[in-house]
Parts: C-alpha cells; structure tokens; sequence
C-alpha cells in the first residue's frame, strides 16, 4: 500500500516569503510530491509579513473564529487561503493578530527573537491540526519543515491520537540549518499542555529548552528525520541516527520527488 495522503506544514514557502532553504523546499516539495500522485494539503503561518492582496489570500469563514486556549488565555484562530499562480497548490494560512498577522517571522524589525516565539509554534501547531479535522481529511504522511511545526509531532501521538484523522498517521520531520538562539521559556512549556499532551513530557529533556531541545522532542514523537539541507545541527541528526529510526540523508536539489517518495514508502512501511 501506498501512502497517498501527505500534509505538509512549513515554516515558509514562496512566493509568500522571501527565498531561503525552507521556504524553497516548502515550495518545490510539495509540488513533486503532487506531480508523485499524492494528494496533498499545505499549511504555514500568516506571517505579518505577506502581502494579503498580492497573494490573493482570502479568509474561509467556515474554518475560522474558533477560540484556542494557550496557558488559560484565548487566541482566535483565523484561516485563510491563497492558490500558488500556475500550480495545482492552495496554501492554507494560520492567522492570529497577535502572533503572526501584526509581527514578523522569528525575529523582530530590531534582529531580535521574539520571547514568545514557543507559544506561537503551539498555536500553529493546535491551528493546523483542528483546521484538518475540520476538513475531514486523513493524512498517511504529515511532513513537518521548520521549528515553527516542531509541536506537531508530539500532538500528534498524544493529544491528537485517538481523533480519526490522524489515528494511523506516521510523521515526518525535516532539519534544516535555520536556528534559534533564546530559550522558549516557561509559558511555552506552561502552553504546550493540551489533552494528553502534557509539561510533564518536558522534564525528559534538558532544563535550558532551547533550539536543541526542541529538536530532539519533535524527533521523538517522529517516525522519520530527513537532512533537508546540507548544514543541519549535527546534535540533531546523530541523535536521529542513533534512535535506529529511518533517516534520510541530505539527497541533493534534484529529483526530490523521487527521493522523497521513496522515504515515505520506507516510513509508511510500504519498502
């Protein structure tokens, strides 16, 4: 058996964002995914920086308004959708005005971090897999690229496990070189408890919970890593490797889709 449902959830993507590795491969992987045969559904976050008209993006109503509690205060989930000019691809876009649409991407207009950057990777994270729900649509494969998604995989297997979209769903995460520098701080781990998500799981990890950190926590609620560039964090990618889990090393900028095709039959067991 094939897998033939992948959700993509990226950090960036052009055109939306400017060019970078995870906004290029947020960009060409699905399309080779979908020229593959897949069925595909693409989600990344409203960034302040993106030019709502320009990119044609528009807010489905039926999706939207849905309140998401972060530490016991309440966020107003807003989606929105946008179709990338010449492909087949509709993006949907998380949106909230006080973490993405009013701010950056990860850091500030002054180079600096943003101190909440973990709880917004919570919000994204909680956005994305209600608005599938929502859907009704059933990954076999959800492919995380970026930091920004690095909450899925541990949702996923706990929070989300018995909801029937994602019962059966293995998860993918790709490292790449992009990093950050500031500790996520004690609301993100306050934030990250939901359901049979909770903060306990955090104390497997180092106190300083950092880039690295967060890493090794979207790896262990993985069923894969791939080398997505060709300077990841070597922490990260020993710390795959020595979990006996499927990697896929760094396969250069050509044929990604056969490349990449290969991996989820590997993950999904279809070898």
């Amino acid at each position: 058996m094939k897998a033939k449902k992948i959700l993509f959830i990226n950090q960036e993507m052009m055109p939306y964002v400017p060019e970078s590795e995870l906004s290029t491969l947020g960009r060409q992987l699905p399309q080779a995914i979908q020229e593959k045969g897949y069925e595909i559904r693409t989600f990344m976050p409203k960034w302040g920086t993106i030019n709502e008209r320009r990119g044609q993006l528009h807010e489905v109503i039926r999706l939207s308004r849905m309140m998401l509690i972060i530490d016991e205060t309440d966020h107003p989930l807003i989606i929105k959708v946008a179709s990338i000019p010449q492909t087949r691809i509709q993006v949907y876009f998380i949106d909230n005005d006080d973490y993405f649409s009013r701010r950056q991407m990860g850091i500030d207009e002054n180079g600096e971090e943003y101190s909440d950057n973990g709880e917004r990777a919570v919000f994204f994270a909680r956005g994305v897999l209600e608005t599938v729900k929502k859907l009704r649509w059933v990954p076999d494969i959800i492919h995380c690229q970026g930091w920004m998604s690095a909450i899925i995989p541990l949702y996923v297997k706990t929070a989300y496990q018995n909801e029937p979209s994602f019962a059966n769903t293995k998860v993918v995460t790709s490292l790449f070189s992009k990093e950050l520098k500031r500790e996520l701080g004690e609301n993100f781990k306050n934030g990250i408890e939901f359901k049979d998500a909770k903060k306990s799981v955090l104390d497997n990890y180092g106190q300083k919970f950092d880039f690295v950190e967060l890493g090794k926590l979207a790896i262990d609620y993985s069923d894969g890593v791939v080398e997505a560039c060709q300077e990841v964090n070597a922490d990260l990618l020993n710390y795959a490797i020595n979990k006996k889990m499927p990697v896929m090393r760094y396969p250069g900028a050509d044929n990604i889709g056969d490349a990449y095709d290969l991996f989820y039959d590997q993950v999904f067991g279809d070898e």
